[in-house]
């Protein structure tokens, strides 16, 4: 094998997802062109390969290298490149140069060895030294890592993940299961680890590779809403993934039962297979609800008829009988749950309740699964509204996410009401109930016709149909709502029913577009002119481009890269990443598609911190700030005052959102949305998603397509079965309480 030292002068090419280069290496000799997989590599920076000579037809003699190492600098001017190249995050050409003015060939031995002294740089204060410090360390492991993870395929981005989640240890672990990085590793699945097992020559009949395959399977149902999967449905769906006999993949299922991983519950023929989290939720959630629901409550002194009529004189208004009944079951009742189309007074008979709970010197608590979804119901109540995250005060652990608030330290409040309930799964309600104390109200509100919960369990459904609990159904559509067509056209279609298009100056409308060019075409020319100059709407903040699918030619993924193009075009004055096929520019709508309980956010108003926390998540929308290519930064406003910052590994935790999924929407509200209709699979193309989509409007909807499909959705009302059991246990639960 060939060993060569030398400085790399060019880098000719390099893929930023798998690490592959081609450089131009400055030996003693002359250059020479390296070819290779490497994390890490830098103009300037002085390096010793080891590879073997081959051959290319086109580029003639190049060094295919197995290894390579830095080979540390010696001179003023060698370490002062080393340490701007990049190779170190927080530390770029600027604080580079300090360093070096200050410390000069002692430099690399003070980061090492006396870190401490880093402060004395202008610019590096206790935060940014432990991230220099971490970073560091970091590199010196991360190479030998690296080179052990890239002989199995595994890219740049995902061996600094793994190498985040294992440390050290990382070779050891995966060498002994890499099975574990489809359940630890965010982004990798079981079947890159599969590929990663067989090139270690691990049997496909191991013990790990069945149970790691039966988890997928599970979860891969869970993220479709599931929460248990029967037993000869699992069974068939591993069997077909991992190509092996039914008997092992049952005896799998027992193994993991006796550990603890699965629940198994035996119902009349079939077997259901439950992660275990799952089960314990749906356990608890059917005890807590049957226990708020039965619990002897403290009545009230108050005419609630006369504190009715003192609100509708002083609102001028006229309740609806239901809204009226909302306000009374709320005085009677431990949990009651509020459900409506739009226009039909959620938010007045919420309101009206909030009021007379006060008035009664009583405290009331207002939170809603997400960030947008709380900051809507401050504003349309008048009074602060949390997240459901925020309200429990979570923290981040290593293996688990507890919350500060629970059983032992319940909510203080005497009645909490919960808004788009119908978007709450099974592990939040869980953590929900276990913190309120029997004898406090709860109100859940939400639209039970909306798409349900992008996490597992069909909660608020469930709660419905299992008639324990007390239900009002707004059904009334009152006169200022009628006037819109979003709002008329919602329940039209809700009913099964064709909504009416293009009513001269109303909020709904349809535009024929018979292919898909044309139709994106369209979307763009609405999206950058149209609109914002008739509604003088801002083409970024206001409009939202809302699609069923993901892929295609009307999917997010096209659609974003044509919206940013137009929206967000490319210019000098703004910074921008690329990462893989996506590129983040300053000024970029982004969504953050997956929770992250760790990450940190401060709380900006008139540029004054005011507040800091931990947790991002899935679903959230925030634009790009900055692009600090010193740091090795984003920086991402949330909610207009909640700012994040994003190290370059973690942005495949982001994703552009100029135009986003229907599923994805949930609980957010645009002042006008935008949506092609076009030919997709039937099981997305349905009643309850195009209800969603148009739903999310709050002053107008632009459809465009071919009203073939809008009419192929209104008639198909598939709503997709999810495996719960939990209607069924709050009844059971009932009979014995």
């Amino acid at each position: 094998m060939l060993s060569l030292e030398g400085v790399i002068e060019e880098i000719k090419f390099r893929n930023e997802t798998n690490g592959y280069t081609v450089a131009k290496l400055h030996t003693s000799d002359g250059l020479v062109t390296i070819v290779g997989y490497v994390p890490f590599i830098n103009l300037e920076e002085k390096v010793k390969v080891e590879g073997e000579w081959i051959y290319h037809p086109t580029y003639g003699e190049q060094l295919n290298f197995t290894s390579l190492s830095t080979v540390v600098p010696s001179t003023l001017t060698g370490i002062e490149k080393y340490l701007s190249s990049g190779l170190i995050p927080y530390i770029g050409p600027k604080t580079a140069k300090k360093i070096v003015e200050k410390f000069g060939l002692e430099s690399l031995e003070v980061i090492q060895y006396n870190p401490e002294r880093l402060k004395e740089i202008e610019g590096i204060g206790d935060k940014k030294l432990e991230k220099i410090v971490k970073a560091y360390e970091e590199q010196r492991e991360l190479r030998d890592i690296m080179v052990f993870l890239q002989q199995f395929g595994i890219t740049v981005n995902y061996g600094i993940r793994i190498y985040k989640k294992y440390g050290k240890d990382t070779i050891n672990i995966i060498s002994e299961n890499p099975y574990r990085l489809s359940e630890d590793v965010f982004g990798i699945g079981f079947k890159t680890a599969d590929q990663i097992a067989q090139k270690m020559g691990i049997s496909i009949q191991s013990p790990y590779r069945i149970e790691a395959g039966i988890k997928y399977i599970i979860m891969e149902h869970a993220g479709n809403g599931h929460c248990y999967v029967p037993k000869e449905e699992l069974i068939f769906h591993t069997s077909k993934l991992l190509q092996i006999e039914d008997t092992l993949i049952e005896e799998s299922i027992r193994d993991l039962a006796i550990k603890g991983n699965v629940h198994l519950i035996n119902e009349g023929d079939e077997t259901l297979v439950y992660y275990t989290p799952f089960h314990v939720a749906e356990n608890n959630v059917s005890k807590k609800i049957v226990e708020l629901s039965r619990v002897d409550l403290e009545e009230f002194n108050v005419d609630v008829e006369k504190e009715i009529q003192k609100i509708e004189e002083e609102e001028g208004i006229n309740f609806a009988k239901k809204q009226v009944l909302a306000i009374k079951e709320s005085l009677n009742n431990g949990l009651i749950v509020v459900t409506g189309g739009p226009g039909t007074g959620k938010t007045t008979t919420i309101n009206a309740i909030i009021k007379i709970f006060e008035d009664l010197n009583l405290s009331v608590v207002l939170a809603a699964p997400t960030g947008r979804a709380a900051k809507r119901m401050t504003e349309t109540t008048g009074r602060e509204a949390k997240t459901i995250h925020r309200l429990l005060e979570y923290s981040f652990m290593e293996e688990d996410i507890p919350f500060g608030k629970d059983e032992d330290s319940p909510i203080e409040g005497d009645l909490i009401i919960i808004d788009e309930a119908s978007m709450i799964d099974i592990l939040l309600m869980n953590s929900l109930l276990k913190a309120i104390n029997p004898g406090t109200r709860l109100i859940l509100v939400g639209d039970v016709d909306q798409l349900p919960s992008v996490g597992p369990g069909n909660v608020l459904k469930d709660i419905i149909n299992s008639g324990v609990v007390k239900v009002v159904e707004l059904d009334e559509i009152f006169r200022q709502a009628g006037e819109s067509m979003i709002i008329v056209n919602a329940h039209r279609i809700n009913k099964g029913e064709s909504p009416y298009l293009n009513e001269k100056n109303k909020d709904f409308y349809f535009m024929t577009k018979p292919q898909p060019n044309l139709i994106v075409d369209t979307i763009l020319d609405l999206c950058k002119e149209r609109l914002p100059n008739f509604y003088g709407v801002d083409p970024v903040k206001d409009i939202q481009v809302l699609t069923p699918m993901k892929k295609g030619d009307v999917g997010i993924n096209s659609l974003n890269k044509h919206l940013q193009a137009v929206l967000n075009p490319k210019a000098k004055e703004k910074s921008e990443k690329q990462m893989g096929d996506d590129c983040f520019r300053v000024g970029d709508k982004v969504m953050q598609i997956k929770n992250n309980y760790t990450t940190e956010w401060k709380l900006i108003r008139n540029g004054i911190e005011i507040e800091s926390g931990e947790g991002v998540f899935n679903g959230d929308f925030g634009f790009i700030t900055d692009i600090d290519e010193e740091d090795r930064i984003i920086k991402v406003l949330f909610d207009e005052e909640k700012e994040v910052e994003y190290d370059y590994n973690q942005l495949d935790e982001l994703k552009l959102a100029y135009a986003t999924t229907v599923h994805k929407s949930q609980g957010s509200e645009f002042p006008v949305v935008v949506m092609p209709i076009y030919w997709g699979p039937p099981m997305l193309l349905t009643r309850n998603l195009l209800y969603t989509a148009i739903t999310r409007a709050k002053k107008l909807v632009v459809l465009v397509g071919e009203e073939r499909y809008l009419s192929m959705m209104v008639k198909n009302n598939r709503i997709t079965k999810r495996y719960s059991s939990l209607d069924s246990k709050i009844r059971n639960i009932m009979a014995i309480f």
